[in-house]
Formats: C-alpha cells, structure tokens, sequence
C-alpha cells in the first residue's frame, strides 16, 4: 500500500496531477481542494495516498492531511459513494466541513456537492454520525507542499496531530464526553460552536457548547 508520495510535480491536470519520484511518474486523483493548495508544475509537493484496486484498474488518491484521507475512505465505505463522489464532497466542504455537517445532520451541505442526490446525502449523515466525533477530535497535520524529491513512503502506523484549530475541538469534544454528553450530542455542538466562532479558545469553545446543549424553555 503506498501511504504518502513525495516528488516533482510534472503537470496538472482537472482532477489529477503526475507527480515525478525519482524519474517514475505516479498519476494521482485529488479534490479540488487539494489541487488549489498545490504549488505549481515544477515544484516539489508530498500527499498522503490511498490506493484503489480493482480488477481492471489501479487508482493513487492524493491528500494534503491524514484527516482528509480518513473522511475519504469513511465515505468510501457508504453505499453508492465512489471514489469521484467522495472527491467531490470533500472537495466542496473540505474535511472539517464534512465532520461538522454530519455530526449537525446536514445532509443539505452535503447534498450541495456536485453529483451527490438527497438519498445519498442523507445516507452518509446518518451511517457515519457516530463515527464523527471521533474522527473531528483525530485532526491530522498537513502533509509538507515542499520537499526535496524523496522516495514514496508508506508509513506504518500514522499519529495524527491536530493543528491548532482542531485542538480546541477536540479539546472540548472530550471535555463534553467526560460530562457525560452522547459523542454524536456533543460532537454536533461543538460543531456548531465551532463554526458560530472561529478561533476560539477551548475554555469558550466549551461554554458555548454546553449553552447550546442546554435544555430549552
């Protein structure tokens, strides 16, 4: 399995771009979130990779983080996603915009990705609203867009590490959790929270959502 690839980018393509690893070309499937963070032909470049095998073809998919990489095989895993409409859905949220509209139940933002219908959208909120929580608090450091053309490596086991504003999630993710709130409850407002207020603390992130969490009347 090839985990992460790192090399030249010898040219850019709609929905792919051949990145160059020591004079072998490896074609590789990003969304279009990924391909704007890219730097240019010519330039060096690193992605985390999934790999698709099927009977008749192979297929490298490229991500700027472990957490994208992570919401594109969960959403693999739903019936009537492939590997285009998982693209596309994060290349219209971004992964932080697919974990808060599934752990807030918006199958509309879903929905607004491009070749994604009601029932498909729908589905992906609820088979994968329980396995939000965890995957918001994962976060994932972004792969380095410069390198000096090292091998492809495929790393054993990855430790994610949250950036800095996915810790105050997380943070108050586990916080909410440890109070005894449902991971889906708590996940939902600390996504709302989150979104309301960017950059906020963790101290206020937790205020906020336990305000919203709060009985109403």
């Amino acid at each position: 399995m090839i985990g992460r690839i790192a090399g030249r980018i010898d040219y850019r393509a709609p929905d792919h771009v051949l990145i160059d690893v020591r004079g072998v070309g490896y074609l590789v499937y990003c969304s279009d979130r990924t391909l704007q963070a890219l730097p240019g032909t010519g330039e060096h470049t690193a992605l985390y990779t999934d790999l698709l095998v099927r009977e008749d073809n192979l297929q490298l998919f490229g991500f700027t983080t472990l957490l994208e990489k992570e919401w594109h095989r969960l959403l693999m895993s739903i019936q009537g996603v492939g590997a285009k409409a998982s693209l596309a859905i994060l290349g219209a949220l971004g992964p932080d915009g697919v974990g808060r509209a599934i752990a807030l139940g918006d199958w509309n933002a879903v929905k607004a990705a491009r070749g994604i219908g009601p029932k498909t959208a729908q589905r992906v909120v609820n088979e994968l609203k329980d396995k939000a929580p965890q995957v918001m608090a994962m976060g994932a450091a972004p792969a380095p867009v410069k390198d000096s053309g090292e091998d492809v490596i495929e790393p054993m086991t990855p430790m994610p590490v949250a950036p800095a504003g996915s810790n105050a999630q997380a943070e108050a993710l586990s916080a909410l959790t440890n109070l005894g709130y449902a991971p889906g409850e708590a996940a939902g407002a600390v996504a709302q929270a989150a979104g309301e207020t960017p950059d906020v603390s963790t101290p206020e992130l937790i205020r906020l959502s336990l305000k919203l969490l709060a009985p109403k009347g």
